[in-house]
């Protein structure tokens, strides 16, 4: 049996896949680029890219019935990394130029645009990782590179014993937000951790090292 972790990147028409393919792979997984439902949902661990609009990446994530496949694997304690505005859709709403759409409520909150003078928020920036944060073991201190207007300001889920909190990680830019969630099998990040250079492909590393 193979040690080296297979890993899921759903491609539904959104996201650089094969930069995040290749990082993933120079984290140490085996990657399969798919929007077969069987092969997301039986590999070790599922990615999910995300760029452009809120309402656009749920469209097509929707068009390959994406969001199932996603509560499906959550749903059986399976991991999922979701990347950039694949963390967004993760909460209730975003809403952009006023239009609200409703993502896939695996979070409570609304992605809003940025209280900045400057927008996009693009570049490296450095983040306020919790203390006991397995993403950004040994890469707390890191820059990691964003390319976002819109992010969740809040975090807005209570989480009761005898589950454990979850590790959030904020940044700033006009105001904090959340660059990062842990929460049970399924994390995200705002940045890209595969523009982020080798802090990037550390992070992603950690994640696979959670995949059984």
């Amino acid at each position: 049996m193979s040690r080296t972790p297979r890993v899921a990147l759903l491609d539904y028409g959104s996201g650089n896949v094969h930069s995040a393919a290749k990082a993933l792979e120079a984290a140490g997984a085996e990657v399969e680029v798919t929007a077969d439902r069987r092969v997301a949902l039986e590999a070790a661990g599922l990615v999910v890219p995300g760029v452009g609009a809120f309402k656009a990446v749920i469209d097509q994530l929707h068009a390959v019935r994406g969001d199932e496949i996603i509560d499906r694997r959550l749903a059986g304690g399976r991991p999922v990394l979701g990347i950039c505005v694949g963390m967004q859709v993760m909460f209730e709403h975003g809403v952009e130029r006023g239009v609200d759409t409703e993502g896939l409520g695996e979070w409570p909150g609304v992605v809003t645009e940025l209280p900045a003078q400057v927008l996009p928020h693009m570049g490296w920036n450095t983040v306020t990782p919790d203390e006991g944060s397995v993403l950004f073991d040994g890469i707390e201190d890191e820059r990691f590179y964003f390319v976002h207007s819109f992010a969740a300001q809040q975090w807005l889920l209570d989480v009761m014993p005898p589950f454990p909190a979850p590790k959030l990680t904020w940044a700033e830019h006009g105001g904090p937000f959340l660059a990062a969630v842990e929460n049970g099998p399924l994390s995200a990040t705002q940045f890209h951790p595969e523009k982020s250079a080798a802090a990037g492909i550390r992070l992603l590393a950690n994640w696979i090292g959670t995949l059984h």
